[in-house]
């Protein structure tokens, strides 16, 4: 591997622990030589694991849409900022630039990008490890949902698996590490009597 999106909030959240968090991540990617791929945002947690890993002297790739960059939000010390027009122009170009993807919290966006990348693991686009980092539980509720899911029967064992989750960011990277992908989704189709 080296370089992995991180999908996080643009807002530091309600607790510390957050932050303190994504600059845990920034640190870890540094010193693992990895470079970061992100939203291209100066603000929140993006903001933040961004800095982080530009002062530690690692490199940091943004990706932001002109709708965003014309807000002025955009970093402007990056090592490299791609500006795209679209939201899902961001999406593709940061799938294509990483070779793995982690969700520090986030809101609906950081959802809407996590399942876009596992959904495109499943059905084979890429075969890159996706990752929750469940900072202080975050991601409790979103891990049972998986359950409820594969319980119901809605995702197979194998892709229930692949979701990788870790509270910490070398341990969520050492399962990065270890990821092998468990193969394309197989359809059955419905036998009529």
């Amino acid at each position: 591997m080296k370089a992995i999106a991180v999908y996080c909030g643009s807002s530091v959240g309600a607790s510390p622990i957050y932050r303190e968090m994504a600059i845990q991540l920034g640190k870890e990617l540094v010193k693992r030589g990895l470079t970061l791929v992100y939203g291209g945002a100066k603000v929140g947690i993006m903001g933040i694991v961004a800095d982080t890993v530009l002062e530690g002297g690692g490199e940091v790739i943004g990706v932001i849409p002109s709708l965003l960059e014309q807000r002025e939000i955009s970093h402007q010390g990056l090592t490299k900022l791609y500006k795209v027009e679209t939201m899902h122009e961001r999406k593709q170009l940061m799938i294509e630039l990483a070779d793995g993807f982690i969700a520090l919290p986030g809101g609906p966006g950081t959802m809407e990008e996590f399942f876009e990348v596992f959904t495109w693991s499943q059905i084979g686009l890429h075969q890159k490890p996706c990752g929750l980092l469940n900072v202080n539980g975050y991601y409790d509720h979103l891990i049972s949902f998986f359950e409820h899911m594969q319980q119901e029967q809605f995702l197979a064992e194998k892709y229930f698996k692949m979701k990788l989750v870790a509270a910490e960011p070398a341990e969520l990277l050492d399962l990065f590490d270890k990821f092998v992908h468990p193969g394309l989704k197989e359809y059955q189709s419905l036998s009529s009597s």
